[in-house]
């Protein structure tokens, strides 16, 4: 799924766009404190509008209010540091909004269900004015109205050490339709949607391109070779098509994860959870053309890339032999590999046709920092 065009511009004019606001001397900037908590929240979630049946009671007293009938109800949170998961000097404020809904419904899909409410929260420094709030809930905003969910509520309060942002988001599922990590059998094929490592890769020039900004802050970067791995870093989609696309083939997953932490990490998970094994051919693992051109140009393995990128919201799945019918003909959908028993390993199979024993070496918040 490619951005829409409202929030598509990855180009100079955004790139370090928030140091620069800060050191506009002339440009108008209004203290938070002038609104207080409740006047800054009133401020800020003004546009959000109600638009799921399931959506009682938002935004708007102690608690909001939920009716999801006969529905399981499936609840999922994450939590966004400044210097760790995100950098301000070149993530545009719009931008980080958007991602941060994103990153918190790309854990619904991945149980085969449809995101319906979330909740945001955020701890935010003296340094943040009210404008740059409202770029950062204008991308929450967007996020909201294109996904089709509801903003019920959350908090504001100070913080000493920057931004941190804190979603969760809300989903409803039949209880038949729940695919979970567990579940995958031995000869189940493993498939992935879209393609990997551009975001990782969408990072590695963002870091660069800062570190010429340091040297020479007269430097305009030119980014256009980069355009696809900019957009998967700073506006990442959530893979709800997808969901749409297995009720539409009546297809069920017998297991699913996203792909937040790298492919590696995520085909270990499928298979700790499932007691298996499995073959991962690595002349099947998606890249789009930009990946392996800048491949080449960072001198990286691009299969190293998409084993251990991580943040690319895609979502890899195991189904039944019997299925492959309905997925061969979809250019959305790459099998990649295949199901074994447990004893026989997890593994990489190289274009040489040898095989690797599989690592995780994928984004770990704990250890890394982006």
């Amino acid at each position: 799924m490619r951005p829409n065009q409202q929030l598509k511009n990855c180009q100079c004019k955004l790139l370090f766009y928030f140091c620069k606001m800060l050191e506009e001397k002339n440009k108008d900037r209004t203290p938070i404190s002038e609104l207080g908590e409740f006047g800054l929240i009133d401020h800020l979630t003004k546009n959000f509008k109600i638009k799921q049946e399931s959506t009682i009671k938002g935004i708007g007293d102690d608690a909001a209010v939920l009716n999801f009938k006969d529905s399981e109800v499936l609840v999922s949170t994450d939590l966004l540091v400044e210097g760790v998961h995100f950098d301000l000097s070149y993530m545009p404020l719009k931008h980080l909004g958007y991602k941060a809904v994103i990153v918190n419904l790309s854990d619904i899909y991945a149980m085969n269900a449809i995101a319906t409410q979330i909740t945001v929260s955020i701890a935010v420094s003296n340094r943040f004015p009210l404008e740059a709030l409202e770029e950062l809930y204008s991308g929450i905003e967007t996020a909201a109205r294109i996904y089709n969910i509801d903003v019920v509520g959350g908090d504001t309060t100070s913080s000493i050490t920057g931004l941190i942002i804190s979603i969760t988001v809300m989903g409803r599922a039949n209880k038949k339709n729940i695919v979970y990590r567990e579940g995958a059998k031995a000869n189940d094929l493993l498939v992935v949607t879209g393609d990997l490592g551009a975001a990782y890769l969408g990072l590695q020039v963002l870091e660069r391109e800062k570190q010429v900004f340091q040297v020479n802050p007269n430097n305009q970067p030119d980014l256009d070779a980069y355009s696809y791995l900019l957009e998967r870093q700073l506006k990442p989609e959530a893979r709800l098509d997808i969901v749409k696309l297995f009720k539409d083939l009546k297809l069920k997953p017998s297991s699913m994860i996203d792909i937040s932490d790298g492919l590696s990490s995520e085909i270990m998970h499928l298979c700790k959870h499932s007691k298996l094994g499995c073959d991962l051919y690595e002349n099947k693992i998606p890249l789009d053309p930009q990946v392996i051109s800048t491949c080449e140009e960072f001198e990286i393995d691009s299969t190293t890339v998409a084993l251990n990128g991580g943040e690319d919201y895609e979502l890899l799945f195991t189904i039944s032999q019997d299925d492959y019918p309905k997925i061969k003909a979809n250019p959305n959908l790459t099998v990649i590999g295949y199901m074994r028993e447990e004893n026989a390993g997890m593994h990489l199979v190289t274009r040489a046709d040898s095989k690797i024993p599989l690592q995780a070496q994928g984004w770990n918040a704990l250890n890394d920092q982006k």
